[in-house]
């Protein structure tokens, strides 16, 4: 029989544990605690597809916000800028499927890094050889 061991990364928001993951695609479940944000960001390398498992997800994707919930997915295309909110009093819990040429936890720009930089574009390369 085969085991896998799955690792689980905890951080202020909630945790997140990496399921599956292939040469450009790499499957996440994702917990955010009751009342957490994750900052408007975007990424230079992936696109990616949430599912919400349970709970109520608050998605801000290019200047437009709206309310998943349980079964109701969302795409956040390549370099839009995007945030993840949990509105409600349980938590939210999430499959992530991100795909791309580069998966790194690196890949993540924060709106204000872009706002600080004038000569910032999403044709600028933040990955490491």
């Amino acid at each position: 029989s085969e085991a896998v061991q799955h690792h689980r990364v905890y951080k202020p928001w909630g945790n997140y544990e990496q399921i599956n993951k292939g040469n450009r695609f790499q499957v996440k479940f994702v917990m955010l605690k009751p009342g957490a944000v994750l900052e408007m960001q975007t990424h230079l390398h992936r696109s990616e597809h949430w599912v919400v498992v349970s709970g109520t997800a608050r998605v801000n994707c290019q200047d437009k916000t709206y309310l998943l919930s349980e079964n109701e997915s969302t795409y956040i295309p390549l370099g839009s800028l995007h945030s993840l909110e949990n509105p409600g009093m349980v938590p939210l819990k999430m499959i992530q499927v991100l795909s791309g040429e580069y998966l790194g936890e690196d890949d993540v720009v924060l709106k204000e890094e872009q706002d600080a930089d004038p000569h910032f574009s999403l044709t600028h390369q933040k990955k490491q050889a």
